[in-house]
């Protein structure tokens, strides 16, 4: 019999609950992209038996020179394609950085996790904060983790999930959030990253050809970076409180993939409280390594030709590193505190305990990372991103028209092209020079592409970390697939899109100065 006090869902919640039915329906993620190959190498041929091809202008990364090229689909089943098929399956996998970056970031977040250092903390966190500051919390630290570049993917989206098990709230809620947060704002930050150093050159090198005098700096978009980081962190947590954890409902800890039941106590013992105190130890004397390591003008973590520390220097190069050892050591003196991780052999063992549990995403990772060159090989994306670009272009719009056309075509072409400065380096000497014909500003043209960028990250499945965040939440509903990711991420981008290109088109009407 139906509960007679059941909430009846909305025509949004049903549409999601439809996008979930039939996205789960699809296989495996393994088997999606063995098809996908399959769909690469037919069309690769068909398109280069008809011609297909385009020329354009391009920054090339190396010397900084506008130079002009043409790019043909290249054919997987022509001989060079087929030497390239065979010749190049073990090169894919180990240039393919994701899977480095996770196993790093998995020997600091397994001793962590296996500790207790990450329940602790979290159920700190909670005793400490209100309860409705927790969803905005998740998601302002979501968007900063970007200043370690993909980090936050392995860290701080498992972690969110844990936040809101450990208060008796939805845990795929949680996942939903972080991912949100960490691959929706993924270009703008409240502090300049190494990203950053690349987009401006790239947009100077394409403004020096309308004004060989104009030029921007690291710090252009600031403003509208910080001003984009609050906005999109209400936007995130209003999103997951008031239309993702209410299609959700209440939690079923049976459909857990392990079947375990959590602690979702919020006092800590006193052997806990002794652990955080050691765990913040470790941390002061990390930190004062690295102070040594930074901060003298001699440190060997600066950049050895210019000195600067943020920006392009190993020190934020190797951030990773950082965060690895963040969580190592602090998740082993926290360990020795509690007394549940006290020998090197225990630390060993919860580092081999982590990285078994990512066989199955590393294999997906073998075969998405042969995807994604076979597609870079071909040449197809860039041949669209080009065809999009000339027929906006072509348009005879205003300035403003074109600037969120310019966003749109960002957001399409990001569904097959993830990386940011690929498609930089390819969209900048189009849109930079017409737009500042235009009377438009080098650093609007970049904060637009900052806006185009991020969201679709979130359901793309050509994102590294989709198929992650798809294996995060089969930890918590076995059931899950590739559809209740997408169902979960759809009122995020949408609204993301929606009011983030609001955002940016108020702050170029009203001429706000876009940074320093």
């Amino acid at each position: 019999m139906p509960n007679a006090n059941a909430v009846p869902k909305t025509a949004m919640q049903r549409f999601l609950d439809a996008v979930e039915r039939v996205g789960n329906m699809v296989p495996h993620p393994v088997v999606i992209f063995l098809i996908l190959i399959g769909i690469v190498i037919v069309l690769s041929a068909l398109l280069s038996a008809f011609g297909a091809a385009v020329t354009f202008e391009r920054i090339n990364a190396d010397t900084h020179e506008i130079e002009t090229a043409t790019t043909e689909i290249r054919s997987l089943l022509s001989i060079e394609g087929i030497r390239f098929l065979y010749a190049s399956l073990i090169p894919n996998f180990m240039s393919f950085t994701a899977v480095g970056l996770m196993i790093a970031a998995m020997v600091g977040a397994g001793v962590a996790e296996e500790s207790g250092l990450v329940t602790a903390l979290i159920r700190k966190l909670v005793v400490v904060s209100p309860a409705w500051a927790l969803t905005y919390i998740l998601a302002f630290v979501g968007i900063i983790a970007s200043v370690a570049a993909d980090a936050g993917y392995l860290v701080l989206i498992p972690l969110a999930g844990i936040a809101y098990l450990a208060v008796g709230r939805h845990p795929l809620a949680g996942l939903a959030l972080g991912f949100a947060a960490v691959a929706g704002a993924f270009t703008v930050n409240m502090l300049i990253k190494p990203l950053d150093a690349v987009l401006v050159e790239f947009t100077n090198d394409a403004a020096h050809l309308v004004d060989p005098n104009r030029s921007i700096g690291l710090a252009s978009n600031v403003w509208f970076s910080i001003a984009s980081v609050l906005f999109l962190t209400v936007i995130i947590a209003f999103i997951s409180d008031r239309m993702i954890e209410p299609r959700l409902g209440v939690y079923n800890p049976e459909k857990s993939g392990d079947g375990t039941v959590p602690d979702q106590s919020t006092g800590l013992s006193e052997r806990e409280s002794r652990g955080l105190r050691y765990a913040l130890y470790g941390l002061i004397g990390l930190i004062l390594v690295f102070c040594f390591l930074t901060l003298p003008s001699w440190a060997p973590l600066r950049n050895p030709e210019t000195g600067e520390l943020i920006g392009n220097s190993p020190f934020m190069n190797g951030l990773i590193a950082l965060i690895m050892l963040i969580f190592l050591v602090t998740g082993w003196s926290y360990g020795i505190g509690a007394g549940t991780l006290r020998t090197l052999t225990e630390v060993i063992g919860a580092i081999e305990k982590s990285i078994k549990n990512l066989g199955g995403t590393i294999f997906l990772f073998f075969v998405l990372s042969q995807f994604v060159a076979y597609f870079t090989y071909t040449n197809m994306g860039t041949v669209m991103a080009l065809s999009l670009s000339g027929a906006l272009q072509a348009a005879n719009i205003g300035a403003l028209p074109l600037l969120l056309g310019f966003i749109l075509v960002v957001a399409i072409i990001d569904l097959l092209l993830t990386g940011a400065i690929a498609k930089w380096a390819i969209f900048a000497p189009v849109f930079v020079p017409l737009l500042m014909k235009l009377g438009v500003e080098p650093e609007a043209v970049l904060a637009a592409y900052r806006v185009g960028d991020s969201p679709m990250n979130a359901i793309t499945p050509l994102n590294a970390y989709f198929a992650l965040v798809v294996g995060f939440a089969q930890k918590y509903d076995k059931s899950a697939g590739v559809g209740t990711v997408v169902s979960l991420m759809l009122p995020y981008v949408l609204w993301m899109y929606v009011l983030w290109t609001a955002l940016f088109a108020g702050w170029q009407a009203f001429g706000l100065p876009w940074g320093l």
